[in-house]
């Protein structure tokens, strides 16, 4: 059979090459039975997430039906040990994050709330009943989790100027306050609250449930990135929350602040999976759009487009792959993370700025898939730290000097 596209360009020999956004081949460090493991998750966001992703991001609406699929890869807690985690390297967990955001940055934040942010910190900061307790179920995806730390007056500001207080009245805390932009909090069973206790002012932790008295969540509405993720502006109004419930290793906000270090490099590796994406939906586009009679991947600036979403991608990819084996080796430090999460998210703005430009006016349709990215690196550029706040971490530590204020 004739190739149709070679019959369009009238070019009969034109083939165009494969697509592969992993040009320098950062996955070939892995193992076989890791990037099995990295093909089964590609399996996974072709075949449940591509197929529906526009249609659920375009309602704001998150597709249940991808959950148990996620948990049938076993990608449960790539990087923790024990629990029924899948356990394996962070260079792993930082791969699967990439590859689950080239298809879709809404569904890789939510496996990354739920089994970094949320899981993680009942792995750094639980006791060991409380692992047992919560951690296997949350690996099998059977209990989803949220993680409330950021507030609606609150943000970068969090480590001094909480606002969500705590006090102990025998074995019960009671919480008070609100949790603003909490990812999957509007159906989480397990939602991780940080409160500041009252007297002391030290950061606590509390594993809360959905049902606990004094709880509720309200659906945060009209949001132009991420529009898959539900995120909640969670309400603790004399919320009661069992001692036992207390994460008993959470007890100051360095506590706090070891979950987000092990979290942040996560969403410099989804910037980088998202540009991965938007890179390769732009060069099949490019392969595929005819103009004068000829692919517009053969003209000049197209290619030159092209190439430094490329650049991007692969100086982004290379990156991060060091500041993995940084921190396999346990010697990543803050700033560390925060460059890379600085960097990236930069790098991710600008290459599926690019991606919009290559396609025109078809970049905006939600059809051509790469006006979603777009939108999607608007939220990946500032969550989990903005590019100032990290900016400032990398400064002390290279100056010597705090600028904070």
């Amino acid at each position: 059979m004739a190739n149709p596209q070679a019959t369009r360009t009238g070019r009969p020999d034109y083939v165009p090459p494969p697509i592969d956004g992993d040009f320098y081949g950062i996955a070939n460090v892995m193992s076989e039975s890791e990037r099995a493991l990295l093909r089964r998750v590609r399996a996974f966001t072709e075949g449940a997430v591509a197929p529906v992703i526009e249609e659920y991001w375009g309602r704001d609406e998150f597709p249940f039906a991808i959950v148990p699929k996620m948990a049938e890869i076993g990608v449960g807690g790539v990087g923790y040990q024990g629990y029924g985690a899948a356990g394996g390297s962070w260079l792993l967990n930082g791969l699967v994050a990439m590859e689950l955001a080239r298809v879709d940055a809404s569904v890789a934040t939510f496996w990354g709330v739920h089994t970094g942010l949320s899981a993680g910190s009942i792995y750094l900061c639980g006791d060991e009943e409380q692992k047992q307790r919560w951690l296997p179920p949350m690996m099998r995806f059977e209990k989803i989790g949220s993680f409330g730390l950021t507030e609606p007056l609150v943000g970068s500001a969090t480590s001094g100027g909480m606002l969500t207080t705590c006090r102990r009245e025998g074995d019960v805390w009671i919480l008070n306050g609100q949790k603003k932009w909490i990812g999957n909090a509007t159906f989480a069973e397990i939602n991780v609250i940080w409160a500041r206790e009252e007297g002391t002012n030290q950061v606590k932790g509390f594993v809360v449930g959905k049902d606990n008295p004094g709880f509720s969540v309200e659906k945060i509405r009209t949001k132009m990135a991420l529009r898959v993720v539900q995120n909640g502006l969670i309400t603790l109004k004399d919320c009661r929350v069992p001692e036992a419930d207390r994460l008993q290793n959470a007890n100051t906000f360095k506590d706090t602040a070891k979950v987000l270090r092990m979290t942040r490099t996560g969403v410099a590796w989804f910037a980088v999976g998202c540009q991965m994406g938007a890179y390769e939906h732009a060069l099949r586009y490019a392969t595929e759009r005819i103009q004068f009679g000829r692919p517009i991947g053969g003209f000049q600036l197209v290619q030159d487009l092209l190439v430094r979403m490329l650049g991007n991608v692969t100086s982004t990819q290379a990156m991060m792959l060091r500041l993995a084996q940084l921190q396999d080796e346990g010697v990543m430090r803050d700033e560390h993370a925060s460059l890379a999460k600085a960097f990236c998210t930069v790098k991710c703005r600008e290459t599926v700025g690019y991606a919009r430009e290559l396609l025109g006016g078809n970049g905006i349709l939600l059809e051509n898939h790469v006006g979603r990215f777009v939108a999607d690196a608007e939220a990946i550029y500032s969550y989990e730290g903005t590019r100032e706040m990290n900016t400032l971490i990398v400064g002390k530590a290279i100056t010597g000097l705090s600028a904070f204020v």
